[in-house]
C-alpha cells in the first residue's frame, strides 16, 4: 500500500470511528487529517484533501478547537490559516474525556438526579423507577469521578510520573 493509500484509508476509517464516538464523520475526519499531517496544515489543503466546503471546514475546525484538540498557527508571511493537531496521545485523551464528560455525562447525571428524587407513592412500579434510577445514578457518579481523577492524575508530575512507569 502506497502512502497516499494508507494516508487516506487512515482519514476514512477514523472518520467512521468518529461517528461512533459521538462526532460527526467530518469532525473526525480533520483531526485525522491534522494528527497525521507533519507541519500545520491550511483550511484550503484540508477543503481539497476532504473534497468538503469551506463552510463544513470552518465549523468543524473551531469545534475541533473548542475540544482543545486542535490549534491554529500562523506563518510568517502568510494570509493563510494554518491547524495542526494534538499529537500527544495521552494528553489528547485527558482532553477528549474532559469534554465528552462535560458534554455527556454530566448532564445526563443531572437528568438522573432529578428523575431519582421524585416521590414515590404507593405503587411498585414507581418505588423500582425511584430504586432503579438511583443505581444508576449512584454507578454513573462514580464512573465520572473515576475519569475525573485519571484526567487529574495527568495534570501532575506525580501522576505523569506513575502513568510513564505504567506504560
Amino acid at each position: 500500500m502506497e502512502f497516499k493509500e494508507a494516508k487516506n484509508k487512515f482519514v476514512q476509517t477514523w472518520g467512521a470511528l468518529g461517528s461512533q464516538w459521538g462526532i460527526n464523520k467530518t469532525m473526525a475526519q480533520i483531526h485525522a487529517l491534522l494528527m497525521v499531517s507533519n507541519e500545520a496544515v491550511s483550511m484550503e489543503d484540508i477543503m481539497e484533501e476532504l473534497q468538503i466546503s469551506r463552510g463544513n471546514a470552518s465549523m468543524n475546525l473551531r469545534a475541533l478547537m473548542d475540544w482543545g484538540i486542535v490549534y491554529k498557527e500562523f506563518k510568517a508571511g502568510e494570509r493563510k490559516e494554518f491547524f495542526t493537531a494534538e499529537k500527544d496521545l495521552d494528553e489528547l485523551a485527558v482532553k477528549i474525556s474532559r469534554e465528552r464528560s462535560k458534554r455527556e455525562i454530566k448532564p445526563a447525571l443531572k437528568i438522573l438526579k432529578e428523575v431519582s428524587t421524585i416521590e414515590a407513592k404507593d405503587s411498585a412500579e414507581e418505588k423500582h423507577f425511584v430504586d432503579q434510577t438511583s443505581k444508576l445514578y449512584d454507578f454513573v457518579l462514580k464512573a465520572d469521578n473515576v475519569l475525573d481523577k485519571m484526567t487529574e492524575l495527568n495534570d501532575n508530575w506525580l501522576g505523569k510520573l506513575f502513568i510513564k512507569m505504567m506504560k
